[in-house]
């Protein structure tokens, strides 16, 4: 009796170990399977390499390239929100942030040839250890303003190359950890005026989009008038 119940408990014994092995594989082999890059990378760094931002901080946190701060697909954003873009020729990675409008009939001593000059002020910052700049308007890329009907105006429109002024000029590359304002002027009429768009599309073809308020808004409203008028 005794010996055949030890066989018993010998064989449940055996076909316990059995089942728990199963399935689970080589440690190893399943350890390195799970394995994947540890690499950490400060998106907020101003000196991290454009490649590792864009493998590893675009879409996330906020910080995506496009305006729904996911997928590189631009949408529609609002006057001071920020949009991360590539710079001109693919190089580099620009935070630009158009933040105020002012609309005005005249401006650096020229009259709007169409009745209205709209000029946007924005902030432009380098965000990687590269230079960075925006697209050159010659490449048919770089600022546009959308009027209410979709009419695309570019950046020559009027005499809306005549307004000139001394802090909102950014030219060229924006050095690393930096950042400049700059400014857009167009010359519209009243109607494309009112509704308009902002648009920007970047180095890398990524369009971006500020529905622009229609009357005088922002937080350099005051110093923009200034700057126009001098």
């Amino acid at each position: 009796m005794r010996t055949r119940a030890t066989a018993v408990a010998a064989t449940l014994l055996l076909a316990a170990l059995a089942a728990c092995g199963s399935g689970d594989g080589d440690p190893d082999e399943k350890s390195a399977a799970v394995k994947k890059s540890a690499k950490k990378v400060d998106c907020a760094d101003e000196y991290v390499s454009q490649k590792e931002w864009m493998d590893h901080c675009a879409g996330k946190d906020g910080s995506g390239t496009g305006g729904d701060r996911t997928d590189g697909r631009a949408a529609d954003l609002e006057l001071g929100e920020p949009a991360q873009t590539i710079g001109d020729g693919g190089a580099g990675v620009l935070r630009i942030t158009p933040n105020t409008v002012v609309y005005a009939r005249e401006g650096s001593g020229e009259k709007a040839a169409n009745g209205t000059f709209a000029v946007v002020a924005m902030k432009v910052r380098a965000m990687t250890g590269a230079p960075a700049e925006q697209t050159a308007p010659i490449t048919g890329d770089g600022w546009k303003w959308i009027a209410p009907d979709g009419e695309a105006i570019g950046f020559d429109s009027g005499n809306s190359t005549m307004i000139s002024m001394d802090k909102y000029n950014s030219g060229g590359a924006v050095q690393p950890g930096t950042y400049e304002w700059d400014a857009e002027a167009f010359d519209l009429t009243e109607a494309q005026a009112k509704g308009g768009t902002l648009l920007y599309t970047d180095g890398d073809g990524t369009a971006y989009r500020w529905k622009m308020p229609t009357t005088d808004t922002g937080p350099d409203v005051a110093e923009l008038k200034k700057e126009l008028a001098g």
